[in-house]
């Protein structure tokens, strides 16, 4: 099955939920519409069929740190959030202590 067969409107809803982020600022990083990412999940459990949208959205999940867990033969699909919140805590505390401010990628 391809990806954007494990993509529903569902998934995407409760995953915003989990995360607590709004349509405007989900859709922003996905490169939709807020009315599309609506629509989406008004359809409920049917699959994104666009190819270059679930991806978007796998990679909009990634940015605000959610794992898709895929569904398998016991469990349907859901998503999980990728830190705990002492991680969350710790990585707020070293992005607020100051300093100067550069990319975070090392070389």
């Amino acid at each position: 099955m391809s990806s954007s067969g494990k993509m529903t409107g569902r998934l995407i809803a409760a995953a915003r939920g989990l995360i607590g982020v709004s349509r405007e600022d989900f859709g922003g990083a996905v490169g939709i519409s807020a009315e599309s990412l609506a629509q989406m999940e008004a359809n409920g459990s049917a699959w994104i069929h666009s190819e270059a949208d679930a991806e978007a959205l796998r990679r909009a999940f990634e940015t605000f740190g959610v794992v898709v867990i895929d569904e398998d033969g016991n469990m349907g699909a859901g998503g999980r959030l990728k830190f705990t919140r002492q991680d969350v805590k710790q990585i707020n505390r070293l992005e607020n202590e100051g300093g100067i401010v550069r990319s975070d990628d090392a070389p």
